[in-house]
């Protein structure tokens, strides 16, 4: 931040003494101390806030675009047909070749027809979040 080396405190320091004499140094040493340390403390704690409304905003900008995200997917679910309409046709044609297959079969070795899947429930949409799969 400031490029003072050492000479240039011995500097600073002995003009001080010569300024304020020895009977003052002591007190505006420990008063200058006292402001620094002040003024430390102060740009630390800036510092912290603006981080922390940094990381707040940035929070804010990911909830945004998971929102936008999800209202996409929403937008895409209801342009294109869901894909629980095409699998329960899939499964009441794989329901329906056993059937088939065992009337082909011997009366004594038919095994009993398995009950059809019932079809599966379309996703459950709510206002404030995607759907459920």
């Amino acid at each position: 931040m400031f490029d003072i080396g050492f000479t240039e405190l011995l500097l600073v320091g002995l003009v001080a003494l010569v300024v304020l004499g020895p009977e003052r140094l002591p007190g505006a040493v420990r008063t200058t101390g006292l402001w620094v340390g002040r003024l430390k403390r102060s740009f630390s704690n800036i510092k912290a806030e603006v981080e922390r409304e940094i990381g707040a905003d940035e929070i804010r900008r990911q909830l945004h675009n998971e929102r936008i995200l999800d209202l996409e997917r929403e937008m895409k679910q209801s342009i294109m047909p869901p894909a629980s309409t095409s699998g329960s046709s899939a499964a009441s044609t794989a329901a329906a070749a056993p059937v088939a297959e065992a009337a082909a079969s011997p009366p004594a070795a038919a095994p009993t027809p398995e009950p059809a899947k019932p079809a599966e429930s379309a996703p459950v949409t709510r206002p404030d979040r995607s759907p459920e799969p």
